[in-house]
């Protein structure tokens, strides 16, 4: 199975930190977060990664060179941001026509991937407990069949998954530019064929000072037991 980071964001609300440093090479301890999520993909079997890349992209394409230089990892480069939804279906030539797992670069976790389906209908979705800031949450699960509430939901999309490329395939986008959770699963959850599985394993986004300053404490407690 392939993988894809999304790694093309501009981090807008890690400004001022991501004037110059692009979110996927912020440091939780020692290592860049997309190093770390690349060093547990190649640790899980996937040997075939591509990433997607806009804002301050050939920072992170040397970056990512100078670490796994004998890795199979390919860039989908963005002259601008597409989104999640755009930047996947900007790189399906490189993703195939199989399943592959979806990752979000700005992620700081442990969540054990072996367990993952291999092949899926429309999309499988790892979800964890709602941290403080989404305490609403954003899905439930029936058995393992995604449904969302109107008001509030026992998880939030942990912003890993597993996708069939053939729900972009399927589909017509009036822009190039779009949200893969607004614009792409809606129709695929309400028709039952999203499923989805929870972890309890560390899982952290890092997409404010805040949370990442919390990222770095949590790791800094971690390696101090």
């Amino acid at each position: 199975m392939r993988a894809m980071i999304l790694a093309a964001g501009f981090g807008k609300r890690l400004l001022p930190i991501t004037k110059k440093i692009p979110k996927p090479l912020l440091k939780v301890g020692e290592s860049t977060l997309i190093q770390n999520n690349i060093r547990l993909l190649i640790e899980s079997g996937f040997s075939e990664i591509i990433i997607n890349v806009s804002y301050l992209g050939k920072m992170i394409k040397k970056h990512i060179d100078e670490l796994f230089p004998n890795q199979n990892i390919v860039f989908s480069f963005e002259e601008k941001p597409l989104g999640t939804g755009g930047g996947i279906l900007n790189a399906l030539h490189l993703l195939g026509d199989k399943s592959f797992l979806l990752m979000n670069a700005d992620i700081y976790h442990k969540i054990d991937l072996n367990y993952l389906p291999q092949e899926v209908e429309a999309a499988h979705l790892i979800g964890v407990p709602n941290p403080e800031h989404n305490l609403d949450g954003d899905f439930n699960l029936a058995k393992d069949i995604v449904q969302i509430n109107q008001g509030s939901n026992d998880l939030t999309w942990s912003g890993i998954s597993v996708m069939n490329p053939s729900i972009f395939k399927e589909n017509n986008f009036e822009d190039n530019y779009f949200d893969l959770w607004n614009t792409v699963l809606p129709s695929y959850i309400n028709s039952g064929l999203v499923t989805g599985q929870i972890s309890s394993d560390l899982w952290l986004d890092v997409g404010t000072p805040e949370r990442l300053k919390l990222a770095n404490t949590v790791y800094n407690e971690q390696i101090n037991l």
